[in-house]
């Protein structure tokens, strides 16, 4: 895989945390005090592979369009740049408490956005998936189950998630052109 020509990194929704010291933060709320301030549902205001890495951590599942959202990351990484996700498991009451929440989703909510799933028409934006990992609240019982879930994650989704909750997922996706 080819590394990215720039460093550039962007924490797209950054809100009042600093996750990533050496990311440009942007955010649509004043109150935050971001570098940039931007609506993450409109064309992101940054040239064509300008960055090395887009963290959305806990933003995808308040955007209406998420195809959108993900065909403009993309146009913004350089190719072989990457986007890390963060956002509430389905089963994690959190991603039903936010009344701002759009979407609930699940380990293979990003593959629509790969050459190898069979709905990929729905954008053109690619990626390959780096890593995908369901985080658990903590425990025993979740120690054993999120070990169930690593492997067989279509499993736990269709047969466990409701009686074991995941707390969120994490996707590393890299861009290919």
């Amino acid at each position: 895989m080819t590394e990215p020509a720039t460093t550039r990194r962007l924490d797209l929704g950054a809100g009042a945390v600093t996750r990533v010291p050496e990311a440009l933060r942007a955010d649509r709320s004043f109150a935050v005090r971001p570098d940039v301030v931007l609506d993450a549902t409109t064309p992101l205001p940054f040239r064509t592979n300008s960055f090395s890495a887009v963290y959305c951590f806990d933003l995808v599942e308040h955007i209406e369009v998420l195809t959108s959202l993900m065909t403009e990351i993309h146009r913004v990484l350089a190719p072989g740049g990457t986007v890390l996700i963060t956002t509430p498991h389905f089963s994690c009451a959190n991603s039903y408490t936010d009344p701002t929440h759009r979407h609930h989703l699940g380990y293979r909510s990003f593959d629509y956005f790969t050459d190898d799933h069979a709905l990929r028409y729905y954008s053109e934006a690619r990626f390959e998936i780096s890593r995908r990992i369901l985080h658990f609240h903590g425990g025993l019982v979740d120690a054993i189950v999120r070990r169930m879930a690593a492997r067989w994650p279509h499993f736990y989704e269709h047969r466990l998630a409701w009686l074991v909750p995941a707390f969120y997922l994490e996707f590393e996706h890299t861009a290919v052109t």
